[in-house]
């Protein structure tokens, strides 16, 4: 992800792992709240309890994760 400020802008990789995890295009993604709603949106569009949507959703936070910089909870922040 590239940042400058309170813009950023996902690489096209970023944007096809998403579009791969979710199958939803991150489209008019310009700033961290952005992303964030997209994930929020992505998460309540795949919602549940089954295993299935658990790992999903634990996908979709490594992803983002990974994206924003953060230790990768899944490990347990290593």
């Amino acid at each position: 992800m590239l940042r400058c400020g309170n813009q950023i802008r996902l690489t096209r990789r970023e944007a096809e792992v998403f579009k791969e995890i979710t199958d939803f295009e991150p489209a008019d993604i310009r700033t961290l709240a952005d992303l964030e709603r997209y994930v929020a949106q992505c998460k309540g569009y795949y919602h549940g309890t089954s295993y299935a949507t658990a790992f999903l959703h634990w996908l979709i936070d490594g992803q983002l994760d990974a994206c924003v910089g953060r230790p990768d909870a899944r490990q347990g922040g290593r």
